[in-house]
């Protein structure tokens, strides 16, 4: 049995969607028939007895378009301002999508802190376990409010890409499917080189593998490029979960990639026990 095969079988899952994959390329504002479809495809996985953990972007997006924004801002306390608008109304939009499909929706802000002080660590652990027991989906974003570390990309914590694969390794989850403006990973960028190839499997991350990561994005508005993508592909993978990189373009692709269809780039999970996600994540070296 291929490693696509057993995802029929995962049990918890963490779902992770870029700003780009949920906005309108054009004019940057919600795609509310996209986050329909994204509601649809959740709330299908828990109707089928998955745990279901949703970390999306976007906060930002919606709120410079509610204070009128013409352009992507640039100083962080206009970010702040704009996360501090967008998440409510973010939030707002997926608690009515989910009730539509008698789902509950909890909202989870965490900022880096979080995870690395170890109380606010096991907090938040156990606030994740309570809420999948009683079979909600927690809705996850970065507190851009309080926190820089998404909003200025820093190292190792710079995008919900890495806040995802910290939260699968949390709560032990089998799988995290990041959904992004890209179909996978590739050995060169292929917007910029014809000779790009596309790869289907990674069994082991190494450094030559690492140094296919970009530090870009071809979208107006996300943050994350591969870099990110792959640091958490390197969580993910000591922390025994399976990772799949694929196309948000169509969100149907969630139910395909667990029906085993040959989307994305799969990472295989190998848990390591000595792995210490606190320790990575202090690591600025990781992202040099």
């Amino acid at each position: 049995m291929g490693i696509r095969d057993s995802f029929k079988n995962k049990k918890r899952i963490v779902v992770k969607v870029g700003s780009s994959s949920l906005t309108h390329p054009e004019t940057l504002r919600l795609d509310l028939i996209k986050m329909e479809i994204l509601v649809r495809e959740l709330s299908d996985l828990r109707n089928g007895g998955a745990d279901v953990v949703l970390v999306t972007s976007g906060a930002i997006a919606v709120g410079r378009s509610a204070l009128g924004f013409d352009y992507k801002p640039d100083e962080i306390s206009e970010k702040q301002a704009c996360a501090a608008v967008g998440q409510t109304r973010l939030i707002m939009i997926y608690q009515k999508l989910f009730a539509e499909y008698n789902q509950i929706a909890a909202q989870i802000l965490l900022t880096k802190d979080n995870v690395l002080n170890p109380i606010s660590r096991s907090n938040a652990r156990n606030t994740f376990e309570e809420l999948l027991k009683l079979h909600a989906i927690p809705v996850v974003n970065e507190n851009d409010t309080v926190a820089v570390s998404e909003i200025e990309q820093l190292p190792n914590f710079g995008d919900n890409d890495t806040m995802s694969a910290v939260i699968a390794s949390l709560i032990n989850a089998d799988l995290l499917i990041l959904l992004s403006d890209i179909d996978g990973l590739y050995t060169d960028d292929p917007r910029k080189s014809k000779d790009a190839k596309f790869i289907k499997q990674v069994d082991e991350i190494d450094d030559a593998l690492l140094s296919m990561g970009k530090s870009s994005t071809g979208s107006g508005s996300g943050t994350g490029g591969m870099a990110t993508k792959l640091l958490a592909a390197e969580i993910c993978v000591h922390s025994g979960a399976d990772m799949v990189i694929a196309n948000g373009s169509d969100f149907r692709n969630i139910h395909r990639i667990v029906d085993g269809k040959d989307i994305g780039t799969v990472f295989v999970g190998k848990h390591n026990p000595d792995f210490d996600i606190s320790a990575y994540l202090n690591n600025d070296e990781q992202m040099k």
